[in-house]
């Protein structure tokens, strides 16, 4: 398998809110010298408002359009880019960082899902079927998406950040 040019330098890391992306991508890029993105501090930068303002003047649709340009216009090199939960909406989105690096799916249990996330209200979670979708409902719908577009899937259920991020490493790292 030769994977070369930039494809191979940035890791982009998919997964349900709480799985981690934004903490564990921190630590590894400390731990794999690479460069950090947190894909939401971008939008919220992009659109000067936090992702829950944005869900509520642009719904869930208008987000995930706002999100998907974002995301198809990421350009980087070395880098880590932790994407929102929501980035597997984005087809071109998600096409797109394809092309620039491998996708890594931070899996999750539903249960530790319930566990890290007693409440998404006001954590900017994009609900396509409305504040009315219960959690269950939410990663039944995301799963098949994840698993979609990863091109590695590591669960991270029961590990710590470090740990998590180590054997995300490990995973990538030609032995």
């Amino acid at each position: 398998m030769t994977n070369t040019g930039v494809q191979n330098q940035n890791i982009i890391l998919i997964g349900m809110p709480g799985a981690g992306k934004s903490t564990l991508g921190i630590v590894l890029a400390k731990i794999m010298n690479k460069s950090f993105i947190d894909a939401d501090l971008i939008i919220q930068n992009q659109c000067d408002k936090t992702l829950q303002k944005i869900i509520d003047s642009l719904g869930p649709d208008g987000f995930i359009e706002v999100e998907n340009q974002i995301l198809s216009e990421i350009t980087a090199e070395n880098t880590i880019i932790a994407t929102g939960g929501s980035a597997v909406y984005s087809e071109a989105a998600m096409n797109h960082l394809k092309t620039i690096g491998t996708v890594v799916y931070l899996k999750i249990s539903y249960e530790t899902l319930v566990a890290r996330l007693s409440d998404f209200s006001e954590r900017g979670v994009v609900l396509k079927g409305g504040m009315g979708m219960s959690m269950r409902e939410l990663y039944d719908e995301r799963r098949p998406l994840y698993e979609k577009y990863a091109d590695v899937t590591i669960d991270v259920n029961d590990l710590s950040i470090t740990a998590a991020a180590r054997k995300v490493a490990d995973a990538l790292t030609v032995k």
